[in-house]
């Protein structure tokens, strides 16, 4: 199982260290195009090694996609990160250069490989790798829904004054901070509907919370995070890599279901060896078809200023 990661920054070098550390590939290849940049952070990557437990292999390259070749899973992490009072939609000129880009040069060297989108703005840039690679639509992957819906559980977790293990919910919709649509309504304490516990107040307050976090973080940190965002990479491609079956909200390019078409927005689908196994459609309330169908608009306004 080998694991392409293109950009070694906070984010690319995160998912790799994660993904190095649940020890399930046998190679991880971090590429940047700074020169060492991504030399330094596998050698520092490595020397973690023996203290982490781990036999993965971490490869650093500079801008040499050949050492890419036959890269089971690919992930895209390239483009300039969001500052401060920047929107993810701001970043699209430069970043779809980058991402068009870099997915040609990854699919020359892995045909066969599936690619997972973490550069913002996400949608956009899941859907813009849709219309440029021919690649069909179980091998492209959007990352977002399974980072927004971490920071969904946290948030959940923190309201109810509960371990994080005791809490499940999904946030689905377009990944940015007016988009998402985290599934108040169906999240659970240990099975129990959150709202036996949380007034209707502290969940709305819960899911605003949760529509600003990557905002909320890159206030706090002057740039985006990097650690969820890592963590929930490696989620998808273990998931992916060890054929788990496991169901994500990720960005996918819908046909019809959730009465959308030709956009690729967060919905829950089931990760296996063949990358999305299944779409998974779930009843929505009429506000939450709403908020679906405003979220789309969003999306659908973004994808409208890519030079396709």
């Amino acid at each position: 199982m080998k694991v392409t990661v293109v950009g070694a920054g906070a984010v690319g070098a995160s998912c790799a260290e994660y993904i190095a550390i649940k020890n399930f590939a046998s190679e991880v290849v971090l590429l940047d195009i700074k020169e060492g940049f991504a030399e330094g952070k596998a050698m520092d990557l490595m020397q973690t090694a023996s203290l982490n437990g781990f036999d993965t292999k971490i490869t650093g390259i500079t801008n040499d996609y050949s050492a890419t070749a036959n890269s089971d899973i690919c992930v895209i992490t390239s483009g300039i990160p969001r500052k401060p009072g920047m929107t993810r939609e701001e970043l699209i000129g430069i970043n779809a250069g980058i991402v068009k880009s870099v997915s040609s040069d990854l699919i020359k060297h892995s045909p066969d490989t599936i690619v997972i989108v973490v550069s913002n703005p996400m949608d956009t840039m899941t859907y813009l790798v849709h219309k440029t690679t021919g690649l069909p639509k179980h091998r492209i992957i959007g990352m977002g829904g399974a980072l927004d819906s971490a920071r969904f559980k946290y948030r959940l977790a923190e309201a109810l004054g509960a371990p994080i293990s005791d809490v499940d919910g999904m946030v689905i919709g377009g990944h940015s901070d007016t988009g998402m649509v985290p599934l108040t309504r169906l999240a659970t304490r240990n099975s129990v509907l959150v709202s036996e516990f949380l007034s209707e107040d502290r969940l709305n307050q819960v899911k605003e919370d949760t529509k600003v976090g990557g905002a909320t973080l890159t206030k706090l940190l002057g740039t985006s995070a990097w650690y969820a965002p890592g963590a929930a990479v490696s989620g998808l491609v273990q998931a992916i890599a060890c054929n788990q079956k496991k169901m994500f909200p990720c960005s996918v390019l819908l046909e019809g279901e959730y009465g959308l078409n030709d956009i690729c927005i967060g919905a829950p689908v089931i990760l296996g060896r063949n990358g999305i196994e299944k779409i998974v459609e779930i009843e929505l309330s009429d506000a939450e078809k709403a908020h679906m169908q405003e979220s789309s608009e969003g999306v659908r306004k973004t994808n409208g200023l890519l030079a396709l």
